[in-house]
């Protein structure tokens, strides 16, 4: 791929950084105070497009491993629970290995943030469990991410979910609100332990167990707690992970190879840009983009959201140097609300768009109506030239239902007759039957993570925890 010419790149770098505007000045590539006014600016190494340099940017190679291990805090378990865990994970070397590879993208962004909180860097490697590291996983219980944010969780720690984003499955964006949720945890729960076990389990059912041993004479240490077998199994899973790092040729596993400098770049957005016309000019293969961005729900990136894209180092030179030669519209779309509550063929009829172009990239299945108030997308146009706006891009919600029974036609009853026969105009069985399918499938979740062991572009379990062990 790209690490051939970014180890060319970094080659003669030293140790010490040249940093952004945005970034501190402390030899870290972390830093706590964004360049924007919103406190949820990336902390990422970033660029803004239009006044500094990609090239201008470089950082230390060291061995990422070695600073992982380096940065161990927690106590071995040496548990019959973490060596069962030891033992699955070593006897699925090529599902380890694909985790550890799809984890070259974000490790370093997570160990330096890891770092920049003085937490144990085992807390780095908890997206081995609860997603192996795929960005779009979605458990049966709807958490997402590279960290399984739960909605409301997610609304907690300010993660926007929105028609435009979700940015539960943001790299940046839930690295930085999991290690708040972890910090948060630890400081009510006074253990790592028992922190992990909240972030899997809840802090309210962790608090009760405690509660529980409490009244019954017993410790309320993790170890001494009931819990469920997942939660049990949670942070064993957790520390047969570190032992797999901390000597991986003792289990068969190769680590990928890990430098100590960001795999990406946040670039701000200064005007709404297609996703396809961003994958052009970075000259970048689109899976790759969609691993680095895969919170973007929409074909357009919104610049009134306060988003900025992640780009490999090489390609975000690239696509720098393509932006400033590019003279044509960067966005070909834009978003409206819907006055009232309609079909989608009124709704395209309205807005003077194509009905299939309307459905499409909005996601709505066929028989389903829009409501009033919702917000769609569509094609941009002179009547609608502009990038959408601050408040659209921050609240935009879709909303659908059902089309109401169709109306009952009565025959007049004959002349002294009691009976009338009622009949609908149209199937009634078959249209509910129509919508029905069509609502669930605009509801359905991800077929679960479960099949992931066996293929590397899905996740490892349909539980939150990760990976099933027997």
């Amino acid at each position: 791929m790209e690490r051939p010419i970014l180890m060319r790149l970094y080659a003669a770098a030293i140790l010490l950084a040249v940093f952004l505007s945005g970034c501190a000045g402390t030899g870290d590539w972390s830093s706590d105070t964004p360049t924007k006014a919103n406190p949820k600016s990336s902390k990422a190494a970033r660029v803004n497009l239009k006044s500094q340099s990609v090239s201008k940017v470089y950082a230390p190679s060291d061995n990422l491993w070695l600073r992982i291990r380096d940065g161990f805090q927690m106590e071995p378990m040496n548990t019959p629970l973490e060596i069962e865990q030891v033992r699955w994970l070593s006897a699925r070397p090529d599902y380890v290995n694909r985790s550890m590879a799809r984890s070259s993208r974000y490790m370093f962004y997570i160990v330096q943030e890891v770092n920049a909180r003085n937490m144990p860097t085992e807390i780095a490697l908890l997206p081995f469990v609860e997603s192996a590291f795929v960005t779009n996983a979605k458990s049966s219980a709807k958490a997402v991410g590279l960290w399984q944010f739960m909605p409301a969780t997610g609304k907690d720690f300010r993660l926007t979910q929105n028609v435009f984003r979700d940015e539960r499955r943001d790299v940046v964006q839930s690295t930085d609100a999991a290690l708040d949720y972890l910090q948060r945890l630890h400081n009510q729960f006074g253990s790592w332990e028992l922190a992990l076990a909240a972030y899997n389990w809840g802090a309210g059912n962790i608090s009760r167990a405690q509660k529980r041993n409490q009244a019954a004479g017993l410790s309320t240490d993790y170890e001494s707690l009931t819990m469920p077998r997942e939660t049990r199994n949670y942070v064993p899973k957790l520390m047969a992970y570190r032992q797999i790092v901390l000597d991986p040729e003792a289990y068969g596993i190769v680590l990928p190879e890990l430098e100590n400098h960001p795999y990406f770049i946040a670039l701000d957005i200064d005007s709404d840009i297609d996703v396809a016309l961003v994958i052009k000019l970075a000259e970048i293969p689109t899976e790759e983009f969609h691993n680095l961005n895969p919170s973007f729900n929409k074909p357009v990136i919104l610049s009134n959201a306060n988003q900025q894209i992640l780009l490999p180092f090489a390609h975000a030179e690239i696509f720098q140097a393509n932006l400033k030669g590019y003279n044509k519209p960067l966005s070909s779309w834009t978003a409206v609300k819907v006055a009232k509550t309609e079909n989608v063929d009124q709704v395209a009829k309205t807005l003077g768009v194509d009905v299939d172009t309307l459905r499409t990239v909005n996601g709505i299945p066929r028989g389903m109506r829009i409501r009033a108030g919702s917000t769609v997308l569509i094609p941009k146009t002179s009547r609608r030239p502009g990038d959408v706006s601050t408040a659209m891009a921050e609240n935009a919600s879709l909303s659908l239902e059902k089309p109401p029974p169709p109306a009952l036609k009565c025959a007049k009853p004959a002349k002294g007759g009691k009976n009338t026969k009622c009949s609908s105009s149209k199937s009634g069985s078959k249209g509910n039957s129509s919508a029905k399918n069509a609502a669930s499938q605009h509801k359905s979740a991800s077929t679960g993570l479960a099949k992931s062991a066996k293929n590397a572009s899905s996740a490892t379990s349909a539980n939150k925890g990760g990976a099933k062990t027997p």
